[in-house]
């Protein structure tokens, strides 16, 4: 065998924190020839022979098989392996060398795959190696073939894979301004974990140590292809883009490639189809709005193309066609001409909702009025009242708020406010917790006390409390500044006490969070509840939040309603605000909630039975109507008989007197007796010998009121003196009217008047 040679490899160190760097190797250098020469393949065969007899230490190698372990000596050299660790490695690539029969560059992907992935255990029966192999071998395959498929690996340990390539000063100097920015946003060392690894992922991807290296679309690639989207890419965008390395940072709900929606529009005409994309890119209404009327306009091409096949294009539509439409939509189903969706499985064949019905005239009637005025086809139909709502389905459209239960809010309001850290671990206590408590409790109080829509309250920015009155002392008024929505501008609304106390406590606290633009209004703000530089996830409400709550009150997540959303706050608050001791009016209600229309308003305000019921009470109808009287029944004239002899038997207390009329219900002068032959004063003595009998049965009964009655009831003096003066000429029971009698009891001429 040949003489030995020792190899000896200095890496150039560079300078850490700038920007010099060179690749470890240099590959040019290198005899590169994938196949072996007949004398390497002699001396790799003894070589291995030699290993199997007596387990030879290989720190020297013959000269003839140099060319193919240098470079490995080079990279073990760089990552400073120790020499038991050297020994073993160059014994592994010799036997993998020699049973391939290829060197190193000649191996092929899916053997360098083979080689990383195998257990310790498995590596060392083989090469009899220790357990520290895998780290300095994937940094040969990286730094020798450019080896970086990590997802072909069943793990690899990138963070010691960049230190040992890069070097851990330059390492430390790449992490740590971004551990830092994000650090002060309020990252968590937990989340902060996924932050490393993205960090040396970009960096080894990039093949070079520099921050400034790295561009969006790498990350946006890395971010695009990683195993369940790790947010550490996310994060990393948000710090770079802090330090002004690239544009601006990721989105974690990436655009989609096409301009609308991607929708299958299969059996649906082409032109059709050109038209609704073309109407949803012209179109000014809010995205999520084009999305859905451009889905619903593809449902109606599918309708179209089944119905009218000689009508592809909006412009030959007619009046007829239109009205075909409608009773077609009048009558259509669940899953009718579209495509399956699972989600709609269980309800496949039910009939629309009204609300679906509306929705889809809507679309169609949007369409054809935009296209209309924006000139591309003619004017042969009115589309709002071809396409209007039957009046049948807006009948079954009219408000109902969502409202939640009174019971159940109540243990809601009290959940809310009582909230602790150990609540936040989740149901089985060890999950941790995705924000701080100050932050939780803030949002809940803001949800459970403000009315706003979800939307609304992520939107929220910092110093939107405001008090009224000098401060937060006990008579100020705490103002809520709302930011424009979907109807109108921002606002200022007055909210409870305890919604600007929980925001002042997580203000005190909130990190500093870089400024992000308004999706509505597109301004630069600070989001209030923005935690890692991320204003609150649109889920978290009804995903995170609310269970929460439902489990700390001990209440169900859903009622006979449905679930319990985030929207259904603002149903809740606005019907009992309508309905408190001293309500809101509708338009008061209207300005609270930041309705442009009291229509709007309708829907979320209900009138509660209760409510309703101490209205109808107080209102007082029965005895409004109705007028109860006290009746003496003489039993001693029933039975003897003198009452069928036409003596009084029955007797209605006026108060000042008693009438003997038996149809007293019916006469004229109920309410303003003429005291006539049928009258008894109460201080004659024939009521007195009345009162004085043994045998009176006293009872009560109601008299029905004519509307003059009632009038004189409720209207004092004056009605009674018109009803008097309407009675004037009525005869009594006994023939004569007030006029006559007053005349026979009073005969001076002003008795008459």
């Amino acid at each position: 065998m040949s003489r030995s040679v020792r190899m000896v490899f200095v890496p150039d160190p560079g300078v850490v924190g700038s920007d010099v760097w060179s690749w470890p190797l240099d590959l040019g250098s290198y005899d590169a020839r994938p196949e072996l020469s007949p004398r390497e393949r002699e001396v790799l065969t003894d070589l291995i022979a030699s290993i199997g007899r007596s387990r030879t230490r290989l720190d020297q190698f013959p000269q003839e098989i140099e060319r193919l372990l240098r470079p490995l000596q080079h990279v073990l050299e760089h990552t400073g392996a120790g020499a038991h660790l050297r020994v073993n490695l160059f014994r592994i690539v010799a036997i993998e060398t020699h049973e391939r029969q290829r060197s190193a560059w000649g191996w092929t992907h899916a053997e360098w795959v083979q080689l990383l992935n195998r257990e310790h255990s498995e590596l060392a029966a083989r090469h009899v190696a220790g357990d520290k192999w895998r780290a300095d071998l994937v940094a040969f395959a990286y730094l020798l073939v450019g080896f970086c498929d990590w997802q072909a690996l069943r793990r690899v340990e990138r963070v010691g894979l960049a230190a040992r390539v890069f070097g851990r000063a330059r390492l430390i100097a790449a992490l740590q301004p971004v551990l830092t920015t994000l650090g002060g946003w309020g990252y968590s060392r937990t989340s902060l974990k996924a932050v490393r690894l993205a960090v040396c992922d970009a960096l080894l991807t990039r093949r070079s140590p520099r921050l400034a290296d790295l561009d969006r679309d790498l990350l946006a690639a890395l971010y695009a292809g990683a195993p369940k989207r790790n947010v550490g890419y996310l994060a990393l965008s948000r710090a770079l883009a802090e330090l002004g390395m690239i544009e601006r940072p990721l989105e974690s709900n990436p655009v989609r490639e096409e301009e609308w929606p991607s929708i299958d529009t299969e059996g649906i005409a082409p032109s059709w189809v050109a038209y609704s994309r073309r109407w949803y890119s012209t179109s000014t209404l809010r995205v999520t709005t084009r999305d859905g009327y451009y889905a619903l306009l593809l449902k109606a091409g599918r309708w179209l193309a089944a119905a009218y096949p000689e009508v592809p294009e909006p412009a030959q539509w007619t009046r007829e066609v239109g009205a075909a439409f409608v009773g077609a939509v009048q009558r259509m189903v669940v899953g009718q001409w579209v495509l399956p969706n699972p989600r709609q499985a269980s309800r496949v064949g039910q009939p629309l909702v009204p609300s679906a019905k509306a929705a889809q005239l809507t679309a169609v009637r949007a369409f054809f009025c935009d296209g209309q005025e924006w000139g591309w086809f003619p004017r042969r139909f009115d589309p709002r009242r071809v396409f209007a709502t039957p009046r049948s389905t807006l009948a079954l459209m009219g408000p109902r708020p969502n409202v939640v239960a009174d019971d159940i809010w109540a243990k809601l309001v009290w959940a809310g406010l009582n909230l602790t850290a150990d609540d936040l671990l989740g149901p089985s206590g060890g999950s941790p917790r995705q924000y701080p408590l100050e932050l939780v409790r803030a949002v809940a109080t803001t949800w459970l006390f403000a009315g706003l829509r979800t939307d609304e309250l992520r939107r929220l920015t910092v110093g939107c409390v405001r008090w009224q009155a000098g401060g937060e002392d006990s008579g100020a008024i705490c103002l809520l500044d709302v930011p424009a929505n979907k109807t109108g501008p921002g606002f200022t609304k007055p909210v409870d006490r305890v919604v600007g106390e929980a925001i002042a406590a997580w203000e005190a606290v909130r990190p500093l969070q870089r400024h992000a633009p308004d999706p509505t209004s597109g301004e630069a703000v600070h989001f209030l509840f923005a935690q890692r530089s991320r204003r609150l996830g649109s889920p978290y409400l009804n995903e995170t939040l609310i269970p929460l709550l439902c489990r700390k009150a001990g209440v169900p997540e859903a009622d006979a309603r449905g679930t319990i959303t985030g929207h259904r706050a603002r149903a809740t608050i606005a019907t009992q605000l309508y309905n408190a001791k001293e309500p809101l009016s509708l338009f008061e209600l209207q300005a609270w909630l930041g309705h442009r229309s009291p229509s709007s308003t309708q829907h979320y305000a209900q009138l509660l039975p209760t409510t309703l019921s101490r209205a109808y009470a107080d209102a007082d109808y029965f005895t409004r109507n109705v007028r109860t009287i006290s009746v003496l029944l003489d039993q001693d004239a029933i039975r003897s008989g003198a009452a069928a002899r036409g003596e009084p038997w029955r007797l209605y207390d006026l108060g000042h007197g008693y009438c003997s009329y038996d149809f007293f219900d019916q006469c004229q002068h109920r309410m303003a007796c003429a005291k006539c032959s049928f009258y008894v004063p109460k201080e004659s003595s024939r009521a007195q010998a009345i009162e004085g009998k043994s045998n009176l049965l006293c009872m009560l009964q109601e008299i029905p009121l004519r509307d003059d009655e009632r009038a004189a009831v409720e209207d004092g003096v004056a009605a009674f003196d018109h009803l008097l003066a309407g009675l004037a000429d009525v005869t009594t029971p006994d023939g004569a009217t007030p006029r006559q009698l007053a005349r026979d009891r009073d005969p001076r001429p002003e008795a008459l008047a």
